[in-house]
């Protein structure tokens, strides 16, 4: 399918690996330029050559989106985005109790923030535009939280409470927001998680492996793909009636009909 978006110009943050870096890959492939970002220049550089084999512009940024400097630099990369893809990396699992008072607002300012901030500097131009797709990647957790995520499920829910009415107060402009909420994935950090519940449990990797996946009911994990292409999807101009909506790839984990 043409997505209708060749030559839109994409931000994508914390791209340089991961379900970001599978955004960021499904949108160069569409003919997006695409300004990427990441923390780790290495893996930042090795993603950008990467994507630039889908002929299109690719500029790499390395920053914390957290920090004020860090969404300069990527506005300063490119100013005036048609495609908006709010990502950031969850707080550690940690049971709530131990959560310092610093803790949880780095928390919020990472997974809730972040996007607000971020999505108050390029709205109106969009709506100027009548064109623009704000994606946030937020978590399968928001509809069905997990003990120990409970700082990363408070502020992703809280940021889709929050955008729940400025999605509609610019539909009208061609501006959608929406929402991925990712299940498992296969991702250095399930494999970084599947690695720990080994060892916690002594059992070996493949033996974790299977039991995550056999509570999954599609009976495997997600790939970061399909993911990207869904993501990209609704970045695209067929998606312009799709605004304020949860879209959750889990495989069928949520046991819901909504």
């Amino acid at each position: 399918m043409d997505l209708g978006i060749a030559g839109r110009k994409a931000i994508v943050c914390a791209s340089s690996r991961g379900l970001g870096r599978a955004c960021a890959r499904a949108l160069a492939q569409a003919g997006c330029e695409v300004v990427i970002n990441g923390r780790d220049a290495k893996a930042l550089e090795a993603t950008a050559a990467e994507l630039r084999q889908a002929g299109v512009k690719v500029t790499a940024v390395k920053a914390d989106v957290a920090t004020p400097e860090g969404q300069a630099a990527l506005l300063s990369a490119c100013p005036e985005p048609d495609i908006l893809v709010n990502n950031n990396a969850g707080p550690p699992l940690r049971d709530f109790r131990e959560l310092t008072r610093q803790q949880i607002i780095d928390g919020v300012i990472a997974n809730m923030v972040v996007a607000i901030e971020l999505t108050q500097k390029v709205i109106d131009p969009m709506v100027q535009r009548k064109f623009g797709r704000i994606v946030n990647i937020t978590s399968g957790s928001v509809k069905m939280p997990l003990a120990g995520l409970d700082l990363s499920s408070g502020a992703r829910a809280g940021l889709t409470a929050f955008f729940a009415g400025v999605a509609r107060s610019v539909a009208a402009a061609n501006v959608t927001i929406n929402f991925l909420l990712p299940g498992i994935f296969d991702t250095d950090r399930f494999a970084s998680t599947i690695a720990t519940t080994a060892k916690k449990k002594g059992i070996s990797v493949d033996e974790a492996r299977t039991e995550r996946m056999a509570a999954v009911p599609a009976k495997r994990v997600g790939t970061p793909e399909e993911f990207g292409a869904a993501c990209a999807f609704l970045c695209s101009a067929h998606a312009g009636y799709i605004t304020g909506q949860n879209l959750l790839i889990d495989g069928g984990t949520f046991p819901g009909a909504m």
